[in-house]
């Protein structure tokens, strides 16, 4: 006989959970908060989840599917690779709005990386972004948008370490948006890369 059903499903769990997540960081996130974000008890998020621990594992591992989703997302969107490209560094930390919430998911990031399980989602995750990026990067050089002779994997490496670092130099010096920063630490990033005009 199956199970009741669910009412609120894991998804809208985890989407409520980003949020608390940059507002408290994940010192202070728990169980309780999150649970009345969504309008539960806390014992219905610990019946799904286990712990925090198991929350947090599964927030991270929504954050790796995420990355494949939001890549068809824009590639379906846009006709041009390096447009999508852009929608797809503006759009992985759009739900971010102050440099207090990106410094808070940070720390959720940085302090799980010295345990393995946390370490291996976000190394996935880091593969995964490092893969869409080179493959619109690929698709750029063949519709033309860059020289034929880009080293793909390189110039992957070289936009996620740019846009990384842009990101984190913003909330640092909060100057601008940070959409906007990533958006233009892509385009320094390219702009070598992109075929010399023909003069007229």
């Amino acid at each position: 006989m199956p199970g009741r059903p669910r009412g609120i499903d894991d998804a809208a769990i985890l989407h409520a959970a980003v949020g608390v997540m940059g507002r408290t960081g994940p010192a202070r996130l728990t169980l309780a908060a999150v649970a009345k974000e969504v309008g539960l008890v806390p014992a219905t998020l610990s019946q799904r989840f286990g712990s925090k621990r198991g929350l947090l594992l599964a927030l991270s591992e929504r954050g790796v599917d995420e990355i494949g989703r939001l890549h068809a997302h824009v590639r379906a969107e846009h006709a041009s690779p390096l447009e999508a490209l852009a929608a797809l560094t503006g759009g992985a930390w759009s739900a971010v709005v102050t440099p207090e919430e990106f410094a808070n998911h940070m720390a959720f990031l940085c302090s799980d990386l010295a345990d393995p399980e946390f370490h291996r989602l976000a190394l996935a995750a880091e593969q995964a972004q490092q893969a869409a990026v080179r493959s619109l990067l690929a698709e750029a050089v063949a519709a033309g948008e860059l020289r034929p002779d880009t080293d793909t994997a390189g110039l992957a490496r070289a936009v996620r370490q740019a846009t990384t670092g842009a990101s984190v130099l913003w909330a640092v010096d909060r100057e601008g948006t940070l959409t906007g920063r990533r958006l233009d630490a892509l385009a320094a990033t390219l702009h070598p890369h992109r075929p010399k005009e023909t003069p007229q």
